[in-house]
């Protein structure tokens, strides 16, 4: 079964309860792609994104001198006075200002302070009347960055923070992500670079569009060449070229600025530390691994040096997962659950001759070995009743069941969030992965008579199941005609790229050249 990942919220109606009406300072959410209303077979002339394309950090350039206005509408005004000019929207505004890259603390420059006073005045102004989540992490994050240049950062750091709440009440991922990067990189210009790493680290999702994942990559290496840690750096920056190298010339000239001012520091300082893994950064306790003596035909677990911690007594064993990891022993059909000490947390004699690993704090296991299936907490406690034919991990809150020949899936109650009629729930990805129900996003392509659809985790179909082929990207979904050729939907599930295309590729390349965010603002 899959490692399953954090459980995601579904979005509320309404702000976070106990969060203040007014916030304390905020940063710029990233605009949520949008779609032409009408079916293209090729580039539509409108981009996917409404809102402008977000300004690139790291590229000189000179900034925007002032905020555009634009005439009232009506009526000339009397002689002798000027037309009263409309400010723009702060939001648009920040969007439009470039940014220089310092060529040796490589944090981003602009010289217009007096424009950014104005953009986070705009902002405060739309913060007292934004009631939902969406909006106020998307304006607080905003201004967070805005006060960030100014160089306010104790009130950047609180607009992140209250930003990340407001983000993750949404349990959106895309905006989750920008939520936690913002808030990186304020830390990291205030030094504080452990949190900072583990932010970043957090963020960057593989289901999250490449240029996101770019820009968090860019911006994790600029963190890491704060610190001295020059080959990690050199990594990240390698990482986001390889993201985005032929269609962002942008990103090739802040990697020039980067690591021309690597070279710099490595002549005097050397090159730092050899590169932390993943789970080094957000300093997740690596776990006993399964290991096998040969001489004993016999299975234990070792540590990260090979140690054998946990003895080779088992005739079978699970990985471990959330801690725990069920074994058997020779003498037994029966599964125990033990913890990463080798303490029995679960005995054998409960009678389980099937069980899957822990997600979201459950576990799937069947008495009969073939059918049954039930999920239980650590304690042993039932919190899902038997009666389910086959099931998956838990994801994103919910897990995919079978239920007399039909799929569908429930909550962590037990509750059907998705009726059991589908004939499939196997969910693939545009980079080639597969995931067994949910995505992290919470979507999951479903199968009826040989046609795909998409439903969220609340049960709501987003598309219905008509495409012979259908995968979830980023920001789209990938449809299949069935006879190779190959087309999008947007994420509502309207047509946004006729399927006449030879390759899945050619389509992705087409929902690229779609997006107006073209440098996500962090």
């Amino acid at each position: 079964m899959p490692e399953q990942s954090r459980p995601v919220s579904a979005p509320p109606d309404r702000p976070v309860s106990g969060m203040p009406a007014r916030p304390v300072s905020g940063i710029p959410a990233h605009p949520v792609p949008g779609v032409p209303a009408a079916p293209v077979s090729g580039v539509p002339a409108q981009p996917v994104s409404g809102v402008p394309a977000q300004p690139v950090s790291g590229v000189p350039a000179q900034p925007v001198s002032g905020i555009p206005a634009q005439p009232d509408a009506g009526t000339e005004p009397p002689p002798g006075q000027k037309r009263r000019a409309v400010p723009a929207d702060p939001e648009q505004t920040l969007a439009a200002l470039r940014w220089r890259l310092h060529p040796e603390t490589l944090r981003e420059e602009t010289d217009d302070s007096e424009l950014l006073r104005t953009v986070r005045e705009g902002l405060n102004a739309k913060l007292d009347t934004a009631l939902d989540n969406r909006s106020r992490a998307r304006l607080l994050s905003l201004r967070a960055v805005v006060s960030r240049l100014l160089g306010d950062l104790a009130d950047a750091v609180d607009d992140a923070r209250l930003a990340l709440t407001y983000a993750e009440a949404t349990g959106e991922l895309r905006r989750t992500a920008l939520a936690r990067a913002r808030l990186a990189h304020v830390l990291r210009w205030r030094g504080e670079f452990t949190e900072a790493d583990r932010l970043f680290a957090e963020a960057n999702s593989p289901e999250l569009p490449d240029r996101l994942r770019a820009a968090l990559h860019e911006h994790a290496g600029r963190c890491c060449y704060d610190q001295g840690r020059l080959i990690e750096a050199c990594h990240h920056f390698e990482l986001a070229l390889d993201l985005r190298r032929a269609a962002d010339p942008e990103l090739l000239a802040r990697t020039r600025v980067a690591l021309d001012a690597v070279a710099a520091r490595a002549r005097r300082d050397g090159f730092g530390p050899y590169p932390r893994g993943r789970e080094e950064i957000l300093r997740t306790p690596r776990p006993p691994v399964p290991t096998y003596d040969e001489d004993l035909d016999r299975w234990g677990y070792a540590d990260a040096g090979g140690n054998l911690v946990i003895g080779t007594d088992y005739a079978e064993v699970q990985p471990f997962r959330e801690g725990m990891a069920w074994v058997r022993r020779p003498e037994g059909t029966r599964w125990a659950l033990i913890d990463d000490s080798g303490r029995i947390v679960i005995q054998a004699n409960n009678g389980y001759r099937s069980a899957g690993s822990f997600s979201d704090g459950l576990a799937w296991v069947s008495i009969d070995g073939i059918g049954n299936w039930m999920a239980i907490d650590t304690s042993n406690i039932v919190v899902i009743p038997p009666g389910f034919d086959d099931v998956r991990p838990f994801r994103a809150g919910v897990a995919a069941v079978r239920v007399a020949g039909g799929w569908g899936a429930v909550d962590r109650t037990g509750t059907v969030v998705v009726p059991t009629r589908y004939h499939g729930f196997t969910t693939a990805l545009a980079d080639g992965r597969y995931v067994d129900g949910f995505t992290d996003e919470g979507l999951a392509v479903v199968e009826l008579n040989g046609r795909r659809g998409v439903v969220d985790r609340t049960g709501q179909m987003v598309v219905a199941p008509k495409y012979p082929a259908l995968v979830v990207h980023p920001v789209a979904y990938l449809v299949g005609d069935g006879f190779g050729r190959w087309g999008a939907l947007d994420r509502r599930g309207v047509p946004l790229i006729d399927p006449v295309h030879p390759s899945r590729d050619r389509v992705v390349d087409q929902i690229d050249h779609l997006l107006a965010d073209t440098s996500p603002l962090l």
